[in-house]
């Protein structure tokens, strides 16, 4: 924000203050003590520094996580042997990491839009196709999670998106019609709903057909049918604070909430 637009914002409060006296003692000082907070000690208003913030991250990291778990991040440094395999949204505030408190080594964790699996396809999915086959033949990973969330955009395209073959965007039409078959299902089934409705339903059923879509995978079917794997569908709430889980044993099995 430039100087000019700071000041004009400033004062704009400070003639609303004038006018509504009852709330002048207490806003007042708010305003004043915002107003410190936002001017640097040049007087200048401030701005975001992005290599300032990656910097003092890694500071943090290297300070408070690093230094202090010696032994964890010199077996990290002879391989990998995660026990997960987790499949999450890129959604800013929804890392898995985070969440369930994952440690370095414990996850191998791919994250696109809507936490979407696609079916078995050695061309135009190939990407994820080699994620899923380094993890499961070559890190051995015991569990496949797939987690989605609360208000996912990538969902709400799904839902929105008329797919009549006139796309508005580059990739993402292209990609979320994975979800299709869970789109269907929930208009079939929840119709009547209201749109913001039928898209957390479709959140979790979107979840349900990417573990669908594990199974035709061959490496996959080949781990559930000698149990060295199993698959497991998880929905985390964070306007709630809530987390669910779910297992498919060639069948969905009673969900657990937390």
């Amino acid at each position: 924000m430039g100087s000019t637009s700071y000041d004009e914002a400033v004062e704009a409060l400070r003639k609303l203050l004038s006018e509504k006296t009852s709330l002048q003692p207490v806003a007042a000082a708010k305003i004043d003590q915002i107003t410190a907070q936002l001017k640097t000690t040049d007087g200048s208003s401030t701005t975001f520094d992005p290599v300032e913030k990656m910097k003092s991250g890694f500071i943090h990291f290297k300070k408070e996580k690093y230094d202090k778990n010696p032994s964890l991040y010199s077996e990290l440094s002879k391989g990998q042997s995660p026990k997960f395999m987790v499949f999450a949204c890129s959604d800013s505030r929804v890392c898995p990491s985070h969440v369930l408190n994952y440690h370095p080594g414990e996850a191998f964790v791919v994250r696109n839009v809507a936490n979407m699996v696609p079916p078995y396809d050695k061309v135009k999915y190939a990407g994820v196709g080699s994620a899923i086959e380094y993890a499961v033949l070559h890190l051995k990973v015991e569990h496949i999670v797939v987690i989605g969330h609360s208000a996912c955009g990538g969902i709400k395209g799904l839902m929105s998106f008329p797919f009549d073959g006139a796309n508005s965007t580059d990739f993402i039409e292209d990609w979320v019609k994975i979800g299709l078959p869970a789109k269907a299902k929930v208009l079939a089934e929840c119709g009547d709903l209201p749109f913001a409705e039928q898209c957390s339903v479709c959140e979790k059923e979107a979840v349900n057909l990417s573990l669908g879509n594990l199974l035709t995978y061959p490496f996959v079917r080949d781990g559930l049918v000698k149990k060295t794997l199993s698959l497991k569908g998880g929905y985390y709430d964070f306007i709630k604070g809530s987390f669910e889980l779910w297992g498919l044993e060639f069948g969905l099995s009673p969900s657990l909430s937390v």
